[in-house]
């Protein structure tokens, strides 16, 4: 009896998965009718349809469901065995991904104190955008930002940092207002920038009626660099998680205009794979515990002692 056609399988499955032909064939970079010649090969090796066809419409049958699940597994197994055996070949850095609130405030200003205690461990740091899904195959430990721990199969997670946010401006735009910033109104007057949108700093001045949007206008930043970088250069108050522009008030650039906090129940997490060979879990635990006394070190207020 001839193998079954592999390839043919691989497309029956992507069409199972992505739930349509054409969906199918974008994924796999080939034609439609490709994909459904490919369907015929895997009907004709079994003896059977897979699909109930009604007019331009398709339907799994039941068995076809069952194949496609297993197919799934198999494949997802496949290419974890090619990832780890050429991770072996190729001598695979540890890749630690980080959105880019975590890469450039806190994980980039400290990772060369990282290389030079541990220069047998190369690094290779990559974005993670926040709110997309990070391919763990390819990446052995991250930085996110979560709405509670992220539940991932075959990942460690652990609570790194608080995202709780508080006002800041750069201390010349402070000086040229007066040089203080008492009340909500002293803040109001330094002109307030935004990250995404007004709703944090309604929550902040704890106003539920928002329907007065003059109160809060200025500009508004997708991402929390250009936010920061706005805030940085004097043009205008922004509410900022304290955990990244810590080292901007050690340092003078950045002053804290109230105690008062605000969040949206995000927190800072750093995630870690379980699932990796020997060598890399170990370097991912020896960077965990790295970056944990790092963290220790930041809210003790000995880092900024040495």
């Amino acid at each position: 009896m001839r193998p079954p056609p592999l390839t043919a399988l691989r497309a029956f499955e992507a069409v199972a998965r992505f739930g349509s032909f054409r969906a199918a064939a974008d994924a796999l970079c080939v034609t439609q009718s490709a994909v459904s010649h490919q369907i015929r090969n895997v009907e004709d090796w079994l003896g059977q349809p897979l699909f109930e066809r009604e007019g331009n419409r398709t339907r799994l049958l039941p068995h076809a469901m069952d194949l496609a699940h297993s197919l799934s597994l198999s494949f997802t197994e496949i290419e974890a065995a090619c990832q780890r055996a050429r991770s072996q070949s190729t001598g695979q850095a540890l890749v630690i991904a980080a959105i880019p609130s975590i890469a450039m405030c806190w994980l980039i200003p400290r990772l060369s104190r990282f290389r030079a205690a541990h220069p047998d461990i190369e690094t290779r740091i990559v974005y993670a955008l926040h709110g997309q899904d990070i391919n763990f195959q390819d990446v052995h430990l991250a930085f996110v930002f979560s709405k509670g721990a992220p539940r991932v199969s075959n990942v460690k997670s652990q609570f790194f940092l608080g995202g709780e946010s508080v006002p800041v401006c750069s201390p010349a735009l402070l000086r040229g207002s007066g040089g203080r910033a008492q009340t909500d109104q002293d803040i109001l007057r330094l002109g307030l920038l935004h990250d995404g949108d007004a709703s944090g700093w309604a929550g902040w001045m704890q106003r539920r009626d928002t329907s007065d949007t003059a109160v809060f206008t200025g500009a508004t930043f997708e991402d929390f660099n250009l936010l920061r970088a706005a805030a940085l250069s004097g043009q205008g108050a922004a509410l900022c998680p304290l955990a990244m522009v810590q080292a901007d008030l050690d340092m003078g650039r950045l002053v804290q205009l109230s105690e008062r906090t605000t969040t949206d129940g995000f927190d800072y997490y750093l995630l870690s794979v379980t699932s990796a060979r020997q060598q890399v879990n170990r370097q991912a635990q020896v960077f965990c515990d790295w970056a944990m006394a790092e963290r220790a070190k930041t809210l003790s207020g000995a880092e900024n002692a040495n």
